[in-house]
């Protein structure tokens, strides 16, 4: 059986749950004996940043000869320098009146997004007519439309949805034109299955999805009773820890480095780790400098040993906005630490029961509560980190490997 894995772009030098999960399915059908090939569409070079076995084929089938029709990006220029200022200021109104005539040119925004679109579902028909592969499994529902878009396969096409599907077609939390939404949504009725994260996410298709609908969490890393975090030792520094992309719209970290400024001279002992990459890592340095922290909070950077930062901690704080199935809360909460995310967050008031395996704020004041009562009460912290690694153990990657192999055996032997 040969099983293509469809994640059409960031898979690439990506960090993000969707790379990590892509790298799990494709490890695991691999290794059961399957012919598994990850396919992307990237004008860029580099490696798959999570391990991935030697026997899974990666196809980069980007290639120069792709018509595009480009607009020029417009940036604004966030420094002090009134030189750069005024040299980004120009630039940025250029560019727009040179956008304005390609718009014109091509018959507007929506002529451009569907002519691109349509060039690149062109590029990949071809390359699954000659890959030949028995299923399909789109990481996205974008990844879903970039295949289907108007094209026909008969082979039976799985997307496994990493967010609240709502978020994949709707403009709920960023801008997307109505075309685009209007494709997206399209996009559903080419699926065989669609594969969710939790029960509650079948309220969240849209209507014309009509394939079989199957629940599965994401894998949560296995780990022993006996090595989880010990919150009963001693030690000279205390460690609140976040692990995400920077990424202040969505992660928030901004607001969580606000509260610990609040707190942190009380608690002399405790610190603010932060792990991780992304585009607000200098407003967030810029943050710890003027709130004075530099010895207090740290921008640790990406890493590749999560677990390992996160044995060393004694607080997971997980202040997002929004999740579909947040890798990080979930190995922390495996990990034994006690946690604090926000009640309104999808994903996250999914997993965090509320006074039972950690806290769910309904705003910042309650989050600051909360986490001062865990800094105060150790016994505290090791109950509810109990109970968060208890609740992740139905999340172990045996039972998820079998629950994606039952999926598979379903529609291909239906």
């Amino acid at each position: 059986m040969k099983i293509l894995i469809i994640q059409h772009k960031n898979f690439l030098n990506g960090n993000g749950g969707t790379e990590k999960i892509t790298c799990f399915l494709a490890n695991h059908f691999s290794s059961i004996g399957r012919n598994v090939e990850v396919a992307t569409n990237e004008n860029t070079s580099g490696n798959v940043l999570f391990p991935l076995n030697k026997e899974v084929k990666i196809s980069n089938i980007f290639t120069d000869s792709l018509n595009q029709i480009y607009i020029f990006p417009l940036y604004n220029y966030k420094g002090k320098n009134p030189f750069l200022w005024l040299k980004y200021k120009v630039q940025k109104k250029y560019r727009k009146f040179l956008n304005s005539i390609i718009y014109r040119q091509n018959g507007g925004k929506d002529n451009i997004y569907k002519y691109n679109l349509r060039q690149r579902a062109v590029l990949w028909k071809n390359y699954i007519d000659k890959t030949k592969p028995d299923v399909i499994i789109t990481m996205s529902i974008e990844s879903l439309l970039e295949i289907t878009y108007q094209n026909h396969y008969d082979i039976p096409i799985i997307n496994s949805t990493n967010g609240r599907p709502d978020y994949d077609y709707t403009d709920i939390l960023w801008y997307r034109s109505r075309v685009d939404m209007a494709s997206l949504e399209n996009s559903y009725q080419y699926l065989s299955a669609i594969q969710i994260l939790f029960e509650n996410y079948k309220e969240f298709l849209p209507e014309n999805y009509s394939g079989k609908i199957s629940v599965i969490g994401n894998p949560v890393p296995k780990i022993d009773d006996d090595k989880i975090v010990n919150h009963q030792r001693e030690k000279e520094k205390y460690k609140i820890i976040h692990i995400g992309s920077l990424n202040i719209s969505c992660k928030q970290q901004d607001l969580l480095i606000r509260i610990f400024s609040r707190i942190s001279q009380k608690y002399p002992q405790w610190e603010l780790h932060l792990w991780g990459i992304g585009k607000d890592y200098d407003i967030l340095y810029q943050q710890i400098e003027k709130l004075k922290l530099n010895t207090k909070v740290f921008l640790n950077g990406f890493t590749d040993a999560p677990l390992d930062k996160l044995k060393e901690a004694d607080i997971f704080v997980f202040p997002s906005k929004y999740e579909g199935f947040p890798l990080a809360l979930t190995e922390a909460m495996s990990m034994g630490l006690a946690v604090v995310g926000f009640s309104y967050c999808s994903g996250v008031n999914r997993l965090i029961e509320h006074s039972e395996n950690g806290f769910l704020a309904d705003n910042e004041e309650q989050m600051e509560q909360y986490i001062k009562d865990f800094i105060e009460d150790r016994s505290l912290r090791e109950e509810f980190g109990k109970n968060a690694h208890d609740a992740m153990k139905m999340f172990q990657p045996e039972k998820i490997k079998r629950q994606w192999e039952e999926l598979l055996d379903n529609i291909l032997n239906k």
